[in-house]
């Protein structure tokens, strides 16, 4: 039998990505690059031509949250060359270059806008901090829904509305990051959340302090989800009658757990130590495909033989 190959001429794009300001056509001539550009385009390749191999250098998507004070903004302003984008005043005394303060939704959206339409040098850009955020998200949807607080929104859907603008945000710093090529930091506060654990008794663990399903959602979409605290040790201290207790003792040494625990939540996607100093830096080698522990151990001058 012959086989004749038919031209197909496409009036419309094949797929429409993205949203507002940040919309992108995929047209057939960009899925094979032997299709003419102009006039009369053939088929698409199909899909098994598109297989790709191999790990992806991407820009990192990481969330950082943990306990006011602990040094999470100054841990976004080591990134790559960063710009943050603030939703509360506490910045002052941090050396770091900022939009100005976002009081609504839309002052954000027009920094993640002009970030990805303009020509700069930045390399990162950070959210400090989501749960203020989250309350510009509220605002909005109240103001949307013409009511004065989200809780009077019937049936919870207020929270369900509420992420369809978180989408709208992470749809955009998705942009920035893959056509843009900035590094996404996020900073978070914490809280502690009683967790219901299946397959044990209900525990308390720290998270971030935003609402479940908001919390679900960046947490998928994050890279790395990292919680910052203070290293505490613990000594075993006898109280007599063959009794004794545990304390804590704090050193105030900050650092990143990388990994969930039942204290707290956590994840990332670079096989991470279980534990990092709080430092941007050290984070910053890792996702490079670095490992400063072992360049560190490497440069360490070799014991003395007599000393040995």
């Amino acid at each position: 039998m012959s086989r004749r190959t038919s031209t197909i001429s496409f009036d419309l794009p094949l797929v429409r990505l993205g949203q507002g300001a940040f919309t992108r056509d995929i047209w057939p001539e960009d899925l094979d690059p032997s299709i003419p550009k102009h006039g009369v385009r053939m088929p698409p390749a199909t899909l098994m031509n598109q297989i790709s191999k191999g790990r992806k250098a991407q820009p990192r998507r990481v969330m950082l949250y943990g306990t006011h004070g602990i040094g999470k903004s100054t841990f976004g302003a080591m990134a790559d060359k960063p710009i943050f984008v603030p939703t509360e005043d506490g910045l002052a005394d941090i050396d770091c270059e900022s939009f100005p303060l976002a009081k609504s939704l839309g002052d954000v959206m027009a920094a993640l806008e002009s970030l990805y339409s303009s020509d700069h040098q930045y390399k990162s850009v950070v959210i400090d901090s989501l749960d203020w955020l989250e309350r510009l998200i509220w605002a909005e949807v109240c103001a949307d829904e013409s009511v004065e607080n989200i809780e009077k929104i019937g049936y919870a859907k207020g929270y369900t509305f509420a992420v369809d603008k978180w989408r709208m945000v992470l749809g955009a710093l998705d942009a920035l990051r893959s056509d843009r090529g900035m590094t996404i930091v996020l900073i978070a506060h914490a809280k502690i959340e009683k967790f219901e654990n299946p397959e044990t008794v209900p525990y308390d663990r720290y998270s971030p302090r935003l609402h479940k399903l908001a919390s679900a959602l960046v947490q998928e979409w994050a890279d790395e989800v990292l919680f910052a605290t203070y290293k505490v040790h613990t000594v075993k201290v006898a109280e007599g009658f063959n009794q004794a207790k545990h304390n804590g003792i704090g050193t105030g040494e900050r650092i990143i757990r990388t990994v969930e625990r039942p204290a707290h939540v956590a994840k990332n996607r670079l096989g991470l130590p279980d534990e990092l100093p709080l430092d941007y830096r050290v984070y910053g080698a890792f996702a490079r495909g670095e490992n400063p522990f072992a360049e560190a151990a490497t440069a360490a001058p070799a014991p003395d033989a007599a000393n040995a």
